[in-house]
């Protein structure tokens, strides 16, 4: 696996956040092509429903894919005259859509589902929808692992939204399988009753998408614990007095930081600067793809309330 993400991702050392999401999205979308292919063609001999849920899975993946891949590259575009603070929403807007359009096909999959049950069929050739399930979940399994590596080294949001659907895809192509084992032993209601599942499971995860893109659209904080390394890294500087109005956001791959540093009164302009350069630096390489904003007060100045250390 190593040796393939090097490979695919890591050809040169200087392979940065755009080439690495980029590429695991070209990926996505050739995985979710041929899977797609191959699903009609299974569906058109075995008429089973769970099939063609499975189907309509690999639509969603190829269609969010190509849309997510050209939202990217807006998002990617650096800052402009207009867009001071760059694209990066653009990749929450994409992974919002993407997840509203799960929706609706996981309530018309659950629609379809009921009306099977109430009359199942018996599968025809039931060796193909196998075998090309099989592979689905190989191939598919393949994808979330290299999407796992890409999101460790960029923190993609649009990436981990679509790692989650291909993650619950290796759950799909495992039940569709067991729905084609139990029509071979005549248990015609396994296959849409697993069809209903999947219509619950993607509904599910598509709602957890939509909850956190909307967070990030409204300018949601870090997570707590990358917050509690900016707080012990400032708390422990030397000769800075205190600190407050810790604010911090993400917008793609960029985290905005900014607070507020309580210096000693006698410290020159030039020190105060010093100091807050350095915490920058040290800042930008535990958050890399970081915009920093230090303002340095005067201890006297600061209201007795601001004057200690960030409380964890």
């Amino acid at each position: 696996m190593n040796f393939i993400f090097k490979k695919l991702f890591l050809k040169h050392k200087t392979t940065n956040y755009n080439t690495l999401v980029v590429r695991i999205t070209y990926c996505a979308i050739l995985v979710s092509f041929i899977l797609l292919i191959l699903k009609i063609i299974a569906w058109e001999y075995t008429h089973s429903i769970s099939m063609l849920a499975s189907f309509i899975d690999s639509l969603i993946d190829i269609t969010s894919s190509t849309i997510n891949l050209l939202i990217l590259y807006y998002s990617l575009q650096p800052a402009d005259f207009q867009h001071s603070f760059g694209h990066g929403k653009a990749e929450s807007l994409s992974a919002l859509t993407q997840s509203v359009f799960i929706c609706g096909t996981a309530i018309i999959l659950f629609i379809h589902s009921i009306k099977y049950y109430s009359h199942p069929i018996h599968l025809i050739h039931p060796t193909i929808g196998i075998i090309v399930i099989i592979f689905s979940f190989f191939s598919t399994l393949l994808l979330v692992m290299l999407q796992k590596k890409v999101i460790k080294q960029t923190n993609s949001q649009s990436t981990h939204a679509n790692m989650l659907h291909y993650q619950s895809d290796i759950l799909i192509n495992s039940a569709v399988l067991f729905a084609f084992i139990c029509n071979i032993y005549n248990i015609n209601t396994a296959d849409p009753l697993i069809t209903l599942c999947i219509s619950i499971l993607i509904f599910v995860n598509a709602t957890k998408i939509v909850y956190k893109s909307i967070q990030s659209l409204l300018d949601q904080s870090l997570p707590d614990y990358e917050k509690k390394i900016i707080m012990n890294l400032i708390n422990s500087w030397p000769k800075v007095l205190g600190a407050h109005e810790l604010k911090t956001r993400q917008s793609g791959p960029t985290r905005f930081i900014q607070l507020h540093l309580v210096l000693d009164d006698k410290l020159s302009l030039l020190e105060a600067h010093a100091i807050a350069e350095e915490i920058e630096l040290a800042l930008g390489k535990k958050f890399p793809y970081s915009e920093i904003l230090i303002h340095q007060d005067p201890y006297s100045i600061v209201p007795k309330h601001n004057q200690g250390f960030f409380q964890n």
